[in-house]
């Protein structure tokens, strides 16, 4: 190990971990993907292995090693360039390995910490999903004995209320994202190619400071959502659903725009989703329950002249979009654990209404939310009309 650094309070809310390792029946834990590593460092995530994990014939595989109830024999395992960073004081754990160059490497070093302070593992929590299945007989040689638990959810859940630094992180998130679309469309002209607006956003969200994560767009009456080399025409309506990464937070969200002027029906459409947008963020406060604003706004869409063609969805966001809070089944394939439950302050949920008009095209709002002890706040909520492109 490398000589541990002067000690720090750990970045998150140990007794809440404890509480819920304990509910699953762990007794250490092994964190191994980026999000989780990244929250439990307090922010820490690789420069060298931000875009991919493949080096060799393995993978870089970061470690996060957590023994219930002693934080105080913590570790992290890195790769050699990590190593940097340890040098520079942006890794809080008391013990610190950076010369792993693959994933049996990393969990090797993982497993020899325990062993050394003598941690029982008889129940280690991992990350099933997340966790390459060349190093399971790792785990299984060194603790023949011990149980694998998914530490999946205790982490999800842990995630699940935001510090007041990560909301602030989710507000640049969304608030830069929402500024790049207005950029992108600010210079829209007919000719150019809904490729060309996805490269224009990138552009736009990169000198913005952020991780250009993907663009879903539309032109015209095509529901068709990739990007391609469909032209932009006079009078063409465009959607922009973004994603653009900010300190590993996620700014997720959807605005309009159209070449020309929107008529009536447009502005009416708009309108239907915007207040069912508004609609949905009636009842989010800490203490309500997670199914209520879903309730609400699938209520409306029922109600609607365009329900056949209409839809609502809401789920959580921060480090991963569809993290905790779970509020209504959907595409991602998880239950509505929160449905019945109340919300907490910090919470940060994305809402979005999507129409499919089978003349008008794809018109669709998506904003981020924080829940606060009175209500909800949303973040990046410039743009919500009809953006005109092309100045």
């Amino acid at each position: 190990m490398n000589a541990p650094l002067p000690r720090q309070r750990p970045p998150f809310d140990t007794a809440r971990l404890d509480a819920l390792l304990d509910d699953a029946g762990i007794d250490v834990l092994l964190a191994t993907s980026k999000h989780n590593v990244q929250y439990l460092l307090g922010g820490y995530r690789s420069f060298f292995f931000e875009v991919i994990d493949a080096i060799g014939i393995s993978r870089y595989l970061p470690v996060f090693v957590y023994v219930k109830g002693k934080p105080e024999q913590s570790a992290f395992i890195g790769g050699g360039l990590d190593g940097y960073s340890v040098q520079l004081g942006e890794i809080w754990t008391p013990a610190t390995q950076t010369r792993a160059w693959g994933s049996k490497d990393a969990i090797g070093y993982a497993l020899a910490h325990l062993k050394a302070i003598g941690a029982s593992a008889r129940r280690i929590g991992v990350e099933v999903p997340f966790l390459p299945i060349d190093v399971a007989p790792v785990i299984s040689d060194a603790f023949p004995n011990a149980t694998l638990i998914d530490a999946t959810f205790p982490l999800e859940r842990l995630r699940a209320r935001k510090t007041p630094e990560e909301l602030n992180y989710l507000r640049e998130a969304s608030e830069r994202v929402v500024a790049a679309m207005q950029a992108t469309f600010a210079g829209a002209a007919a000719g150019m190619t809904k490729a060309d607006l996805v490269q224009t956003l990138r552009e736009q969200e990169t000198a913005r400071d952020l991780t250009f994560e993907y663009c879903l767009v539309t032109a015209g009456t095509s529901l068709n959502r990739a990007p391609s080399d469909q032209t932009l025409n006079a009078g063409d309506i465009v959607s922009l659903d973004s994603g653009g990464n900010y300190r590993g937070y996620v700014g997720d969200l959807c605005r309009m725009g159209i070449l020309g002027e929107p008529d009536a029906e447009l502005e009416d459409l708009l309108g239907v989703i915007e207040e069912i947008q508004q609609a949905a963020r009636v009842p989010l406060r800490a203490g309500a329950l997670g199914n209520e604003a879903v309730t609400i706004a699938k209520a409306r869409v029922a109600a609607s002249p365009h329900a056949a063609y209409l839809d609502f969805t809401a789920h959580g966001l921060g480090l991963i979009t569809h993290e905790a809070p779970r509020l209504m089944p959907n595409m991602v394939r998880y239950d509505d654990y929160d449905g019945d439950k109340p919300l907490a302050a910090g919470m940060a949920i994305s809402i979005e209404t999507t129409m499919h008009h089978p003349k008008r095209g794809f018109i669709k709002l998506e904003d981020t939310v924080a829940v606060t002890e009175t209500g909800c706040e949303g973040y990046g909520d410039a743009a919500r009309g009809w953006s005109r492109m092309g100045g």
